[in-house]
């Protein structure tokens, strides 16, 4: 069987990288999305298991120390991290997993993955993004800055990624990841595991 392939998708927040995600997802049985485990509190959108596994600090800090990770960080005083047994299973499986992640643990990921296809999502400017942020209404004046910093030192880290996809008109976007998904599985190592009998018929 031909082992999955595992993608990295990053972005600012706001930039729409889960919306895109859950589109691409919704009718492609060969593509997952990872749940991180995380320590910030669940939305009033959220469901456990779903959107993340929301653990308490003690829980997270016992997992890192036991090495349950393939990576995890901090990002606003909070911690995620992705469980590398689960991700290992789907890889195995043939199915591609999809992982939403911040610049920093893209880089995490990238050294123990080094196949791994990295896609990098841009907003059209910082005022749409601020504009996004804002129309969540999920975070106060002071979270919206932080996260407008950080969205900056986010995109200076743009280059590190296979892949840069603007977010201006969300189908497009979609249009886009699945074009890059597409091709990814149109490689001679993936087609030789799923076509080996054909192309054994084409070379007797």
């Amino acid at each position: 069987m031909t082992r999955g392939v595992f993608y990295i998708i990053t972005a600012p927040s706001g930039a729409g990288k889960t919306s895109l995600v859950k589109a691409l997802v919704e009718n492609d049985e060969s593509l997952c999305v990872s749940v991180s485990h995380t320590t910030r509190s669940r939305r009033p959108s959220e469901k456990d298991g779903v959107n993340y596994h929301f653990v308490s600090d003690d829980i997270f800090i016992t997992m890192l120390t036991q090495g349950d990770f393939l990576e995890s960080a901090e990002v606003y005083g909070n911690r995620y991290g992705t469980s590398q047994h689960w991700v290992d299973q789907q890889l195995a499986r043939g199915i591609d997993v999809i992982l939403e992640i911040d610049w920093q643990g893209a880089e995490q990921v990238r050294n123990l993955y080094p196949k791994a296809c990295s896609i990098f999502i841009l907003p059209p400017s910082l005022q749409d993004l601020s504009q996004r942020l804002q129309g969540r209404a999920q975070d106060d004046e002071e979270t919206i800055d932080k996260r407008m910093r950080q969205a900056v030192n986010e995109i200076t880290h743009v280059a590190e990624a296979d892949y840069m996809v603007v977010n201006d008109d969300f189908e497009t976007a979609l249009s886009d990841i699945r074009a890059i998904i597409r091709s990814r599985r149109l490689t001679v190592p993936v087609q030789q595991g799923k076509l080996g009998d054909l192309l054994s018929s084409l070379t007797r």
